[in-house]
């Protein structure tokens, strides 16, 4: 319980320091730290990344920045797809599990990397709004809806959801690159939207594993209390720390730990 407690801390400072994407962290952590495999991990993970996401999703809507239609689009079919992704979790072999999930690390190091030392150059680039599949209305300031916007968020929200329950991961890697690639939305939006969907797909796949008996509630609940005094405490020195340099050492720390999950597995 102890350990539980001390891997979830570390999680929740992760998740205020970096965002919901931080969470990627929680399952070498708990596979390394408490020794279970990878499709236990993942559905703990997800809780509290969900946990996380919902805080986020909370101040998004407050201020109003949160893009309901796309929300309930994406997490509509990320929901629907996420017990299929818990499902294929249980039918792929550990070692082959870990190995996929370390791509997914190095991944995610490559975007942090990619954000913290080149978001300059995207931020300064004009959209092109003869070419984005989603356009918001000038007059409204909501999506011009499409059958082409369409297909791109339930895409999307399909690929978050089948990863969210294979990997236990919220998907924020997947639904940010696409609402910034896709959509004309400013990044404080893509960042509430984003996070209102992970917050609902990952209800569902903790729902899913529950169900089915799959959810270690003996080290989940001590890792999310641990994580919930994490995030509250990340929060009050965020401020202080974030940037850059977090966001490359983030960078890092996920190329180690893909790294790690490799050797785990193949040596």
């Amino acid at each position: 319980m102890l350990i539980s407690v001390s891997l979830g801390l570390i999680v929740g400072i992760i998740l205020a320091l970096t965002g919901a994407g931080g969470g990627i962290l929680a399952v070498p952590l708990l596979v390394f730290g408490v020794g279970i495999r990878v499709a236990e991990a993942g559905p703990i993970s997800l809780l509290a990344i969900g946990m996380a996401a919902t805080l986020g999703a909370g101040l998004g809507l407050r201020v109003g920045v949160v893009r309901y239609k796309a929300v309930l689009l994406m997490a509509g079919t990320g929901m629907l797809l996420s017990p299929f992704g818990i499902w294929l979790a249980n039918q792929i072999d550990n070692r082959w599990l870990g190995i996929i999930f370390a791509m997914v690390l190095f991944l995610v190091a490559y975007q942090t990397f990619r954000k913290a030392n080149f978001h300059h150059l995207v931020a300064n680039k004009p959209p092109n709004e003869h070419t984005l599949p989603c356009v918001l209305d000038t007059n409204s300031g909501k999506f011009v809806w499409t059958a082409h916007c369409a297909r791109t968020m339930v895409l999307s929200g399909s690929i978050a959801g089948i990863l969210s329950g294979l990997l236990g991961v919220g998907g924020g890697f997947v639904i940010v690159p696409a609402l910034q690639r896709y959509t004309d939305l400013v990044m404080q939006s893509v960042v509430a939207t984003s996070l209102a969907v992970i917050a609902l797909v990952s209800v569902s796949g903790v729902a899913s594993s529950v169900l089915v008996g799959n959810f270690n509630w003996v080290i989940a609940f001590p890792f999310c209390v641990g994580a919930l005094f994490g995030m509250i405490s990340g929060r009050l020195i965020s401020s202080q720390l974030a940037g850059p340099q977090m966001l490359n050492s983030f960078a890092i720390v996920s190329a180690l730990a893909a790294v790690a999950m490799i050797g785990k597995f193949f040596l």
